[in-house]
């Protein structure tokens, strides 16, 4: 599949907005993190403003921008129109956990923050079930996947809170959790990509043409004479070398070394605290663009079958 960069820099983003929206909502209201009402509401802001500018880039994804409201009437049977109307509903919490975070309202903190994460963790559940329920694409109908949008926004937003946790000085518990978090994601990405290159792929030549009972089909030219949509979009190809090195440095950029800046965050403290919260961050970031990259582009979608360069 031919990598957006609309769609790649929306989920990174509305991962990572999400994410931190997530622990903001478990953690702020146990007193885990700092107690400045600057920070909950500076935290909340970068939150909901990573929500709406990836909401905002994945419209320009679409051929008619204008009629995406739409999707949200199909929410029974869609999960991109679910994905829709479960954004908009965690608006109403998130924006009442803001305005309770900077007056640092109490009693509202709690049920706004609680209701934020929970909304927060449906609508990332429901984009990655964008991708899980494609069956013509073998890398996205995977068990893994939805779960991995969970996993990845939950350590890209711990990977934020963390940072800013530091420059308020009370770092050390949202970076031991963010540290934790790309560690299980760097073997969590790593098993999924053993377990999609022992996967065959789904469908062949002879099971999409429905000739099979005749022997092996092989197609003699082209169904078009000149380059389309379809291969433009379906039939995009990574080289098998570019794809083990961007994997490569989407584990080291995205996981290992994240994990490994806000260890030393926690042992060396301080202002190097500060430095290595903000590498840490920017690190993770640019690993899961990486990622990102690499779920589009090594995806194989069934109707490159019928292109005979395809395989």
């Amino acid at each position: 599949m031919k990598p957006a960069p609309s769609i790649i820099f929306f989920t990174v983003a509305s991962g990572a907005g999400y994410g931190l929206l997530f622990w903001l909502g478990v953690l702020k209201p146990f007193g885990l993190l700092p107690a400045s009402s600057l920070f909950g509401a500076t935290a909340a802001i970068i939150a909901l403003a990573l929500i709406a500018a990836g909401l905002c880039s994945s419209l320009l994804h679409l051929g008619r921008p204008e009629r995406a409201w739409r999707a949200l009437s199909q929410w029974r049977t869609s999960w991109l129109s679910r994905e829709g109307v479960a954004a908009i509903l965690t608006f109403l919490p998130a924006t009442v956990f803001l305005i309770a975070l900077a007056h640092d309202e109490a009693r509202l903190i709690l049920p706004a923050g609680l209701l934020s994460a929970a909304g927060a963790a449906v609508t990332v559940y429901c984009t990655g079930m964008i991708y899980a329920s494609l069956k013509p694409v073998k890398e996205w109908h995977h068990p893994m996947v939805a779960p991995g949008y969970l996993l990845f926004a939950s350590f890209s937003g711990a990977s934020l809170l963390a940072m800013l946790a530091i420059f308020w000085g009370g770092g050390f518990f949202p970076a031991l959790v963010a540290a934790a978090l790309g560690m299980a994601a760097l073997f969590f990405k790593r098993a999924y990509w053993a377990s999609v290159d022992a996967t065959p792929a789904g469908s062949t030549r002879e099971s999409a043409t429905g000739l099979g009972f005749i022997g092996k089909v092989r197609p003699l030219e082209s169904p078009h004479t000149e380059v389309n949509y379809l291969l433009r979009e379906m039939a995009f190809r990574v080289g098998r070398v570019h794809a083990a090195r961007l994997r490569a440095i989407a584990l080291l950029l995205g996981f290992a070394l994240p994990a490994l800046f806000f260890c030393l965050a926690i042992i060396i403290g301080g202002s190097a605290a500060m430095a290595f919260g903000l590498l840490a961050a920017a690190s993770a970031v640019a690993g899961l663009l990486v990622e990102r990259w690499l779920i589009f582009a090594e995806a194989t979608h069934t109707v490159a079958l019928y292109y005979p360069t395809q395989r």
